[in-house]
């Protein structure tokens, strides 16, 4: 990025935190409770203890660096209340600690503050623009740091997602500035402090591998075998192994790693959250429900076989499908696995450098999201923050980030189910998209629409449906019976959308071709 260009990108990154800080007082979900929980486990216990101590129900299960950054946390928590850092005092909510947490979250994200601006320094110049609200750089810039899922997940809801996404956008324009030593050591960090990240390793391996590990290419842009370096892997090796003992080796000594293990997949809980993540599974259980109220009016069902408790009655617990076939976990991981694999493939033998790692990147990210085992919904934000930076260069993915944005997010906002929030999450909502939908029309406009009229009437039913969910139905009786039923259809609703995403994005991928680029020797 210019010098020139620092002004603007450190007004945007001071009033995305002035607005952070307005965001203090606003409402907090049980991850609250989560993390401070955490504070004071790591705080009090020895590490022997931290995977093992349960008096809350909010157990830590997160690996080990995460563990150490709450205790470090807990160090400077202490200044501030005491109390909060005491194991069994469940809900302590003082002002002091309400004002810290909330702190620590916006301190945190000047790593993501810092990951933004090295990942606007990798845009190149070519639709370069006399009005700076119209570079690629500046666009790219407001759809990461006042990306609306990161602002009400980690400033309302409460989480610290900027924080790793940071990493992982740091290790990502290492990448893309070919420090690939750095990058490795960035995303096998972040492994061990969020494990969900493993979703996205085998687009870092394998590029790492193609590009890193091989140092050259044949004339017709294939893999020149002659050209791997023993140097490279064992280089990649000794860092993927240094982090891991750093992290599991204190565990491994103290026999713990299975319990540490066993707290990281908690395979128990079920397939889907208690809100249904909008994926393949959501519709796969709607599915499975209509298909049951349908047998149930044909008589082909017997009513009192059928569980009276519903899957949408918000308990995270195992559960059966009626008339479909019941998902394992095993099962999950097959599908997730095939979804994945031809994106993987793309980037080994048609590979277009950080652009194809990038797209392989989302896919990955999104295959993981549609089949995973017990999904959350801000999972989404893993595909939608490294899509930001393919919506800048073509106007096919501007149009995919467009429909995967406004249906992910408008996905979100069951997490704030509070009327205070009620109109914070909708102005934010509008204006975040609003913005992207005007800056990315204007950086193509000489292109043909980003949208075509089926795509841009589905994204305007999100309107009509936010209406019913939360002026509608509260009115009518059925909210009594079927208090499910907003979350039921904003899942499904948004699933198709998502699908659709995940489903243009990988034609776009397996049919584009690719120029034949040879690597210098």
């Amino acid at each position: 990025m210019a010098a020139g260009g620092r002004g603007w990108f450190r007004a945007l990154a001071l009033g995305v935190s002035f607005l952070k800080c307005l965001l203090i007082p606003a409402y907090y979900s049980t991850d609250f409770e989560v993390h401070r929980n955490w504070l004071a486990i790591t705080h009090n216990l020895p590490l022997s203890q931290w995977y093992y101590e349960a008096t809350s129900e909010w157990t830590l299960d997160y690996p080990p660096f995460f563990a150490w950054f709450e205790y470090v946390l807990s160090h400077i928590a202490k200044y501030f209340d005491p109390q909060m850092l005491v194991v069994e005092n469940l809900n302590y909510t003082s002002r002091a600690t309400i004002f810290f947490q909330r702190l620590s979250v916006i301190f945190t994200d000047t790593l993501f503050i810092y990951a933004v601006h090295e990942c606007c320094r990798c845009i190149n110049g070519k639709r370069a623009a006399k009005d700076i609200l119209e570079k690629p750089t500046f666009i790219l810039a407001v759809l990461l740091l006042w990306n609306f899922g990161l602002l009400i997940v980690d400033h309302i809801h409460f989480q610290y997602n900027g924080f790793l996404f940071g990493l992982m956008l740091l290790s990502v324009a290492r990448l893309c500035q070919k420090r690939y030593l750095e990058g490795a050591l960035l995303f096998a960090v972040l492994l061990h402090f969020k494990h969900i990240y493993v979703y996205v390793a085998p687009a870092y391996g394998v590029y790492l591998l193609r590009s890193y590990c091989f140092t050259a290419n044949n004339a017709d842009g294939s893999l020149k075998w002659r050209s791997f370096s023993f140097l490279h892997v064992t280089l990649l090796g000794l860092i993927v192994c240094l982090v891991s003992a750093l992290s599991l080796g204190p565990f491994l000594v103290l026999g713990q790693l299975p319990q540490v293990i066993s707290r990281l997949f908690p395979f128990k809980r079920g397939l889907c959250h208690a809100y249904w993540a909008p994926n393949f599974w959501a519709l796969y259980n709607a599915m499975d429900k209509a298909l049951t109220i349908l047998g149930l009016k044909c008589n082909f069902l017997d009513g009192t076989k059928i569980p009276k408790a519903s899957m949408t009655g918000g308990l995270v617990q195992e559960f059966q499908h009626t008339v479909l076939p019941s998902v394992t976990p095993l099962a999950t991981l097959i599908c997730t696995f095939i979804a994945i694999l031809p994106s993987v493939f793309c980037l080994w033998f048609k590979p277009q450098g950080p652009r194809g790692f990038l797209q392989c990147l989302v896919l990955c990210a999104l295959s993981s999201f549609m089949f995973g085992w017990h999904v959350h919904e801000k999972a989404i934000l893993l595909a939608i923050l490294p899509l930001s930076l393919l919506s800048i260069q073509r106007a096919k993915d501007a149009g995919i980030y467009l429909i995967l944005a406004t249906t992910g997010h408008f996905s979100l906002f069951p997490l704030l189910f509070t009327t205070p929030e009620l109109p914070i999450k909708v102005l934010l909502m509008l204006l975040f998209t609003v913005y992207s939908f005007s800056s990315l029309k204007s950086l193509f406009r000489r292109e043909k629409p980003l949208l075509n009229w089926l795509e841009t009437i589905y994204l305007i039913q999100l309107v009509p449906l936010e209406i019913f969910c939360e002026i509608i139905f509260p009115l009518t009786s059925w909210k009594q019976h079927f208090p499910f039923v907003p979350l039921l259809l904003t899942s499904v609703y948004c699933a198709l959308g998502i699908t659709y995403a995940w489903l243009k994005l990988y034609i776009s991928v397996l049919t584009e071709r690719t120029p034949v680029r040879q690597k210098a020797e």
